[in-house]
């Protein structure tokens, strides 16, 4: 067929009375046999393709083109050549007025003979076809038989006999066989058209259905045959030429269209190119919207019989191919989720095409209708559910089979795998078919959401019923589960929000019963989480040293692995993806609360008791100016102390003791990201708490409120106390800090020495390098916003330490009024030191807490009478005014005065000590009796009941100005990292 198709194409071209066929007939006829030597010296194919060639020029048609029309319909150049040597031939004898299909067999048989093929079987096969062409025209197309009919069949008989036609018969015979049967083809052509068309043929009507497959076999050239989801370039030119053909085989514009858009359907079901489908339903849209009355009739009359159903029908052509169509459409569309889950256009334009064919319905006699589509046609309707349910119903089982088999191999469990694949299948129901559907079948999404959730629950249910624990297949079928309910529900609801009119209560879904399963299983994890994190926190302190991860990371190894396990049971707490409650969360944070208060318990306990850092009170004494004092070191001694005591101590080192500062500043940090993840999480989980309620929901909106209000003081509750609790023990290291690097660390150096024995001597002056070497190594360890808290802290123990001096500095230490002018300058140095010109700590907040130091120092500038007078009238007043259990040493305390007196170099302070106090001269002090023996009055015993008030602060900006470029050396470290 398609080599008859191009055979009527090149006749169409070559006898469509060109003038240019005359000027070959005439002159290129005379070159030809002029050149007659030279073309014996080519070769066959070369004199071929000249010959080709001037004929087309003769005719004004390119010859590239025709060749490429030549190669997209498969025929071979040779034998092209031999039937465009033959058409010039028939073109020259102008042997029939019109061209039809008859006169062109005839015509080729009898120019074409067994030596223009390369092999016999080539010969046969094309000898045949002729053959029955003629057969098809002359002989089964008549209406009554007739002699001249009748002899058609023997005619054709003989030329398929190869012996008789080529061996046989002479070429005179051959000759007179062909001529009787173009006799009968004269008759045939000079009958009149049945409808009276301008330039209709007996062919039209008598062939019609050859003449329509074969120029369907000249449309399908039009595809690239390398690419055949793919027209060719020159698509429209050779439409065009194709346009030629419509005479001779009875084509009008509305059938070409017809066809057209069939071959295009055709090859879009071939190929499943979505740019063919869109062509076919363009051309099939303008067909069925063309009206040609003139060629009603003749349109009417083109008849076809199929098989559809058990059923023959006749049918016009036009009908036939909608029916074709149709029946197809009704075929895919009964599982299109196969044919167009990944080609979602292709879907949208399939529907056009229904729109435009129809629907494909069977009445109740079994008989075939196409009904248009129309949402309020119950017939339709009804067909497009039963597509939406077949569909449904093939891709379920499909899934369900394929899960059963690869699950095994992903290591999956089948339910969880098909939870998702059911997922998948929902979200292209409502967003590829769905918004197409909905127009015609408003609740085709609700019924395709009701399967797959009714499918998957009858699989789920004997899952659930042996879920005992949170294995790890209930670990991954639960989630999977919770996901595809929550999404079909989702869905569901959508569907029935657009389907106003579509509220049946028999349609709502049911929550699958996995929270019910999963509530107490949660919970049991998370208890069991808590041994396990408890167990895992003590462990990674107990091995901890205190030295930092990294000079960029100055926290201890050990928070860090704390939080890492923390995190991780958050991450799987909030990644089991299940139904969670207030209770579940309320267990989860009991138990990053244990672990975070047990890891900062564990940490105060290894402190020591500021009391241990402390020296023993020397005894009271006083001084004369004559007296020299005993310098007795062993008066400074602390008590002793226990061995765990002392290790404490020799491991609470200034850089361990910094490194757990910089721990709980790290605690307090990665516990406000933690409460913000879990919080983000959590809403994340949990419903929307935002819903707007109606008026009649009053009731639940508060119980939303009381929900949300009890979930804040949760989280505030367990994070406020944890962030306290290390807020509290940053400021307790501090303080711990500062006065073991006063009191203990640098004893020798300021205690021991400051002001011993002779103020001028002993200044402070050979004490501030050793803070300074302290406060480098300080700065170097520390966070940067723990810096100027502890070195607060130092502040304020050196504030202590100069009071102890003052007051408790014992035997060794006395104080003349020309030493108070020393002092002073002193105390004013180690301000300035700590405020460093500003760089250092505030000068304010310096002052006030150097304030009580400053006023115990002015008390020994004061007369010795008037601090007399003062010690009496506190000496009144000390039943009601002094407890040193709860406000420490205060200015006008009698204990303070006392000791003002005992450390004052005063002849009139000495008397009035040995007078009042019996107290002894320092020099005669025996270091080696109890301290409490010279203490004849119970007053005094009273007096030197004192404890130290230590003062929290978290004031201060900078560091100081002799560390200064260390500070800024750190400064630019840190930078450069951040960047």
């Amino acid at each position: 067929m398609r080599e008859s198709a191009y055979e009527l194409l090149l006749a169409t071209i070559f006898l469509s009375g060109n003038s240019g066929v005359e000027a070959y007939s005439n002159v290129d006829r005379k070159k030809e046999k002029s050149s007659k030597f030279l073309s014996g010296l080519k070769s066959k194919k070369e004199k071929m393709l000249s010959h080709s060639q001037s004929q087309l020029q003769s005719v004004g048609i390119n010859s590239e083109f025709l060749n490429t029309i030549r190669v997209q319909m498969q025929i071979s150049e040779a034998m092209d050549a031999c039937i465009r040597r033959n058409l010039m031939q028939l073109a020259a004898r102008r042997m029939h007025e019109h061209i039809d299909l008859a006169h062109l067999s005839l015509g080729l048989l009898n120019g074409i003979f067994q030596s223009d093929f390369r092999n016999e079987k080539s010969y046969r096969q094309w000898k045949n076809r002729q053959a029955n062409t003629l057969e098809e025209l002359l002989f089964f197309s008549a209406n009554g038989m007739t002699t001249a009919h009748l002899s058609i069949k023997s005619h054709v008989a003989r030329i398929r006999d190869e012996k008789e036609w080529d061996a046989k018969m002479s070429p005179s015979e051959r000759v007179a066989v062909l001529a009787s049967i173009r006799q009968v083809a004269e008759t045939l052509s000079s009958l009149p058209g049945r409808f009276g068309i301008e330039g209709e043929t007996y062919y039209w009507t008598a062939c019609y259905q050859l003449n329509m497959r074969l120029y369907e076999k000249l449309l399908f050239g039009v595809f690239d045959i390398l690419d055949e989801d793919q027209l060719i370039e020159e698509a429209d030119e050779v439409l065009s030429h194709f346009k030629l053909t419509w005479p001779a085989l009875g084509i009008t514009e509305k059938l070409h269209n017809a066809l057209y858009g069939w071959v295009l359907f055709q090859q879009f079901v071939e190929t499943d190119a979505g740019q063919l489908l869109e062509n076919a339903v363009l051309k099939l849209h303008k067909f069925l919207s063309t009206e040609e009355l003139d060629w009603k009739e003749y349109m009417d009359s083109l008849v076809c019989s199929r098989q559809c159903n058990g059923h023959e029908l006749k049918l016009k052509l036009e009908s036939s191919i909608c029916l074709s169509i149709g029946i197809w459409c009704d075929s895919t569309l009964q599982d299109y989720h196969l044919h167009f889950s990944q080609k979602p256009s292709c879907f949208r334009t399939l529907m056009t095409l229904v729109s435009a064919v129809g629907v494909l319905i069977f009445d109740d006699r079994g008989e075939v209708k196409l009904r248009k589509l129309s949402a309020s046609d119950a017939n339709v309707s009804n067909k497009l559910k039963c597509y939406v349910n077949k569909s449904t119903e093939a891709i379920y089982w499909r899934v369900a089979n394929k899960v059963e088999v690869e699950a095994h191999a992903q290591r999956m469990h089948p339910l969880a795998m098909l939870a998702k694949e059911l997922k998948l299948i929902a979200e292209r129901e409502f967003n590829v078919f769905w918004p197409v559907l909905r127009q015609w079948c408003p609740e085709s999404l609700m019924m395709s959401i009701v399967m797959l959730h009714q499918f998957y629950g009858e699989r789920l249910k004997p899952f659930l019923k042996g879920v005992s624990s949170l294995s790890e297949d209930v670990r991954s079928v639960l989630p999977a589960a919770k996901m595809l309910d929550e999404y079909l529900i989702q869905l569901h609801s959508m569907a029935l929000v657009a389907d106003r009119s579509f509220h049946s209560s028999d349609q709502t879904l049911d929550h699958y019963q996995i929270g019910e399963v999963s509530t107490p299983l949660i919970l049991d994890w998370v208890i069991s989480q808590h041994a396990h994190i408890l167990e895992w926190t003590g462990r990674a302190f107990d091995i901890e040293d205190w030295e930092p991860l990294s000079i960029h990371q100055r926290q201890a190894a050990s928070i860090v692995e704390v939080f890492r396990i923390i995190e991780e049971t958050v991450d799987q707490f909030f990644g089991l993806n299940l139904p969670v409650e207030i209770t579940h969360l309320q267990a989860l944070l009991s138990v990053i609360f244990h672990s975070l208060d047990t890891y900062l318990m564990k940490m105060l306990n290894q402190l020591v008791d500021k009391k241990h850092l402390c020296p023993s009170l020397p005894p009271l004494t006083r001084y004369t100016e004559t007296v020299i004092p005993v310098i007795n070191k062993r008066l400074l001694d602390c008590e002793p102390l226990d061995d765990n005591v002392n290790n404490k101590l020799n491991e609470l080192t200034v850089p361990k003791l910094c490194i757990r500062l910089n721990t709980l500043q790290y605690i307090q940090k990665q516990v406000g990201k933690l409460e913000d993840n879990i919080r983000k999480s959590w809403e994340l989980i949990k419903p929307s708490h935002n819903e707007k309620c109606t008026k009649e929901d009053s009731t639940k909106e508060n119980s939303l409120l009381s929900h949300r209000e009890a979930i804040d003081a949760l989280f505030a509750t367990t994070f406020s106390i944890i962030k306290d609790t290390a807020r509290d023990a940053i400021n307790m290291i501090c303080a711990f800090t500062g006065e073991k690097i006063v009191f203990w660390d640098l004893r020798d150096k300021f205690l021991s020495h400051l002001y011993r024995g002779n103020v001028e001597s002993s200044r402070l002056e050979s004490f501030l390098p050793h803070v300074d070497a302290v406060l480098n190594l300080i700065c170097g360890l520390i966070d940067d916003i723990l810096r100027d808290i502890l070195v607060l802290s130092i502040f304020q123990a050196s504030m202590e330490a100069f009071i102890w001096i003052l007051l408790d500095g014992g035997p060794s230490r006395a104080f003349s009024d020309s030493d108070v002018s020393l002092m002073e300058d002193d105390f004013i140095i180690l301000k300035d030191f700590f405020v460093a010109d500003g760089e250092g700590l505030p000068r304010s907040l310096v002052e006030k807490e150097a304030r009580f130091a400053q006023q115990i120092l002015g008390l020994f500038s004061i007369q010795t009478e008037t601090v007399i007078r003062m010690l009496m009238d506190a000496s009144e007043h000390i039943s009601v005014a002094y407890d040193s259990g709860k406000s420490g040493r205060r200015l006008e305390d009698a204990d303070t005065l006392v000791r003002v007196l005992c450390h004052k170099k005063d002849r009139e302070a000495s008397k009035f000590l040995k007078k009042q106090y019996q107290l002894p001269m320092s020099s005669e002090y025996d270091d080696t009796s109890d301290k409490d023996s010279t203490l004849k009055s119970p007053l005094i015993s009273d007096f030197l009941k004192r404890s130290y008030s230590i003062h929290w602060t978290k004031e201060g900006q900078s560091s100081f100005k002799s560390i200064k470029k260390k500070l800024q050396e750190a400064t630019s470290e840190i930078r450069n990292v951040a960047r």
